[in-house]
């Protein structure tokens, strides 16, 4: 397949910039929506405003654009412990309304639907696509997006579901921006000596994989979920650590295991007491310190070798951030 007019869901977040404009690059139309209006090089490719909980709204988009293809990023991503499910809407209602705007659509042949790693806790081995076991709310949020697409089984548009992994690189969130602050202020620092692997992805791969997914055949992808990661995982010690080099930072220190756990137990209750901006608790240092590499096979024999190496993405990253751009709020 090679899709000439493909629109994309959440254009306006960090996986939805990098694939715009790799498609852009590539020679293919882009149709951009989003509920915000962030993006400055909109001049780029079309850009609708619309939240994809508005069936109607959706609906005129792709009847008045007639994609060949879809690539669905649009979500709320956050991991925040007092919400509900239903305050995921965009996970739930949002993916039915896409999935039947599609199907509706008699132009799209190809969808990629995006959901998450964290249908499963970090660092757990699923045996089979509907091994799931969410931790969050917004975990559990996904299943719901991967059950509402995958009740489109037998219809005439080839789909693939996608999980991508923690994804780095210019435009990243604010919470990812505050590691290299913190590097660069000489606050950050190693808990332990482990180096750490973990399957992360860097933007303009992932960006790389969205698309070859919609040029893979048919039977490569139909129905099928793919994880998405850089095939070889980063040491966050050596991630972090060549951050710091870069931004001409002091050489990050390493803190004992247990000394590290008596901080976040102080963080817990710090937060406990209503200090939510005490940035180290012990749900931070269990993710800081659960290792995951997930066999990324299966997604390396479709979406073929990657065009970023480690230090590339790094060089890019601190470029970027010393730029202005990563500075920002937001």
């Amino acid at each position: 397949m090679n899709p000439h007019r493909i629109l994309v869901t959440g254009s306006d977040g960090l996986i939805g910039r990098w694939v715009s404009h790799l498609l852009v690059e590539r020679g293919h139309e882009v149709v951009a929506l989003d509920c915000r209006d962030l993006t400055e090089s909109r001049e780029r490719y079309r850009k609708h405003v619309a939240d994809i909980r508005d069936a109607d709204a959706l609906h005129a988009v792709i009847e008045a654009e007639r994609p060949d293809a879809v690539i669905h990023l649009a979500a709320r991503t956050d991991l925040d412990e007092a919400a509900t499910l239903d305050d995921y809407d965009s996970n739930t209602i949002g993916v039915r309304n896409v999935c039947a705007a599609v199907r509706a659509s008699g132009s799209v042949t190809r969808a990629v639907y995006t959901s998450s790693q964290l249908v499963c806790r970090v660092g757990y081995q699923p045996a089979s696509d509907t091994d799931v076991c969410p931790t969050t709310v917004y975990g559990e949020s996904k299943v719901r997006t991967e059950e509402v697409v995958r009740e489109e089984r037998g219809g005439d548009v080839t789909w693939c579901l996608t999980r991508p992994t923690t994804v780095w690189g210019p435009y990243m969130k604010a919470h990812y921006r505050n590691l290299l602050r913190h590097i660069e202020a000489g606050r950050y620092f190693h808990a332990g000596r482990s180096p750490l692997y973990k399957s992360y992805s860097y933007a303009g791969n992932i960006a790389h994989q969205y698309r070859q997914l919609l040029l893979a055949p048919d039977e490569a992808v139909h129905e099928k979920t793919f994880y998405l990661a850089d095939y070889e995982p980063l040491s966050l010690r050596a991630y972090t650590d060549r951050i710091a080099e870069l931004l001409d930072a002091k050489p990050i220190p390493t803190v004992p295991i247990l000394a590290a756990r008596a901080l976040a137990a102080t963080g817990d209750a710090l937060n406990a007491l209503g200090w939510r901006g005490f940035p180290y608790n012990t749900f931070r240092l269990t993710n800081i310190l659960t290792e995951y590499v997930i066999d990324l096979s299966e997604t390396e024999a479709v979406c073929g070798p990657l065009p970023y190496g480690f230090d590339e993405g790094v060089r890019e990253t601190v470029a970027w951030y010393r730029n202005g751009e990563g500075a920002a709020r937001g």
